[in-house]
């Protein structure tokens, strides 16, 4: 049986099933037919709607045929338009990728023999612009505003590669895994977890042609992301351990090495160990004892600034309330939005403080947080603070008897679709 026949069983009509999951019923009928996948926050409620088990809704799914239309250049009805911004940067991830791989083919002696390009300083440029576009990422609260630049800037970097057949080739592609890196965090901020996903790879394959090990441990440590995103922690851990493989070969003087022990922190409290979970919380503490230089503010900014949300955010994974709210306050001070700090940062000390009041069963430090969670999500159009408040609604329990919590769960689910 399959979605439209366990839908069927039930009694609904694709109109019934997609009012009750506030989605079009053309939505639902692409749904049943392979061309597009429930996203996580979808499943759920699906999922619930169906009566099923989510791993029993992932047997009723049929297999996908967008990645495969694409793959060998059909096209799909259900895509975007043309001027769809997403489809726009996939098809310049697509057209880079063909180039900058006959770019790295070229011989070594060739492009090292050849650098009247690189005299002209035009890779130069393009990261000098890549860390610009990464300040104006960090900085914008609707990240989802910063799409139309990368995508002008992918179009351009695209020219460069197809114009240069000598001499810049490492640099530029280079500059290429750099702005991977970038498109993929914004589309993972928009809940675009496939867009994110092939992003990511992308920018480790062209680091791997590049022989850039730090850059290649840096995406598939936001690969690893993905994973954890849908809860799959042991396929996170196991991409770690390849990031963590890389980093070893890296520049011992960047941040790449504690970076990646920091998101294993992570991966590990999913998987329930603490013990490993602190291991990796220790070595990520090494940040601070790396002299200055030791991130670009682009691809890599782990600084250490934010060890104290992290090792909060690890407790409550873990369970370890006392310890984790005590982290999380300290976190909360350091993230005050009269010194600049993002929406999305404070939007999820906010939420982790809210999950330690749900699993304490306390109405008021849910309410208390999780309110002002909200409203940072609504005026940011953070796809990231969205999912955070959706695992949240997933702690409330008998909670959502109290009509506050109620309400306050209601308007969460309308972050759900970015």
């Amino acid at each position: 049986m399959g979605l439209a026949g366990r839908r069927k069983t039930l009694g609904y009509s694709q109109e019934k099933l997609a009012e009750l999951l506030g989605v079009d019923r053309t939505t639902v009928g692409r749904w049943e037919s392979g061309r597009i996948e429930p996203q996580p926050p979808q499943r759920r409620g699906l999922a619930s709607a169906l009566e099923v088990t989510l791993i029993e809704l992932d047997a009723l799914l049929p297999q996908p045929r967008a990645a495969s239309q694409e793959a060998t250049g059909q096209q799909s009805s259900d895509h975007p338009g043309a001027g769809d911004p997403d489809e726009m940067i996939r098809r310049e991830f697509l057209r880079i990728l063909t180039v900058s791989g006959a770019l790295a083919a070229l011989p070594l002696d060739e492009a090292e023999a050849l650098t009247d390009g690189v005299r002209r300083g035009a890779p130069s440029d393009f990261l000098r612009m890549n860390g610009h576009l990464w300040q104006v990422y960090q900085l914008a609260r609707s990240k989802g505003s910063v799409y139309p630049v990368v995508r002008d800037q992918l179009a351009t970097l695209n020219e460069a590669l197809a114009a240069d057949t000598r001499g810049n080739s490492r640099p530029l592609l280079n500059a290429a895994a750099d702005l991977f890196q970038l498109a993929g965090e914004v589309a993972f901020d928009a809940n675009r977890y496939t867009d994110a996903a092939a992003s990511y790879s992308l920018a480790a394959s062209v680091s791997k042609d590049a022989g850039a090990y730090d850059l290649w441990a840096c995406a598939l440590v936001r690969h690893a992301y993905v994973d954890m995103s849908e809860q799959r922690y042991r396929q996170a851990a196991q991409v770690l351990v390849a990031a963590e493989r890389l980093a070893q070969r890296g520049d011992s003087i960047l941040a790449t090495r504690q970076w990646v022990a920091a998101v294993q922190a992570e991966a590990y409290a999913g998987l329930g160990d603490l013990t490993e979970c602190e291991r990796a919380l220790g070595k990520a503490e090494e940040v601070r004892d790396l002299t200055t230089g030791s991130t670009n503010g682009g691809w890599l900014r782990f600084d250490g600034t934010r060890l104290a949300e992290e090792r909060g955010a690890r407790y409550v994974q873990l369970g370890r309330l006392d310890l984790a709210e005590e982290a999380l306050q300290k976190a909360l001070a350091q993230t005050a939005l009269a010194s600049g700090q993002s929406y999305r940062r404070r939007g999820a000390v906010l939420t982790d403080l809210a999950v330690v009041g749900a699993k304490r069963r306390d109405p008021e430090q849910v309410m208390t947080y999780a309110r002002e969670a909200v409203q940072l999500a609504q005026a940011s159009s953070s796809g990231y603070i969205a999912r955070r408040l959706q695992a949240l609604c997933d702690e409330l329990g008998p909670l959502s008897k109290d009509h506050r919590v109620a309400e306050l769960g209601a308007e969460i689910a309308t972050l759900s679709t970015p």
